[in-house]
């Protein structure tokens, strides 16, 4: 069964964000991280030295694989961020900055 349908809930009217210049449809209530997945985006952060990419991994704002740039504000955890109508989100590289 549906969880939607299980909970009676009923999303409010999708709205915009954007990932690196990209739409991406966000619906009340979601957080980045969230929205980035429904969008099939799964990695919007790369390690310093390695570059190797990382999303979600504890999904509760204890780690620090999520991180993005949300209205030029770096190291936002995706995961416990919500996300709001207009956000510029923006894929980060290492620690990231605020001088977008």
């Amino acid at each position: 069964m549906n969880p939607l349908e299980l909970a009676r809930a009923r999303p409010g009217e999708a709205f915009t964000v954007t990932l690196d210049e990209r739409p991406v449809e966000a619906l009340p209530g979601q957080t980045v991280a969230a929205a980035l997945w429904a969008a099939g985006v799964t990695a919007w952060r790369s390690t310093r030295g390695a570059g190797r990419p990382r999303g979600v991994f504890c999904g509760i704002g204890v780690c620090f694989d999520c991180l993005v740039t949300v209205n030029s504000r770096p190291n936002q955890r995706a995961c416990v961020v919500p996300v709001h109508p207009g956000d510029v989100i923006r894929t980060q590289e290492g620690t990231g900055r605020d001088d977008d």
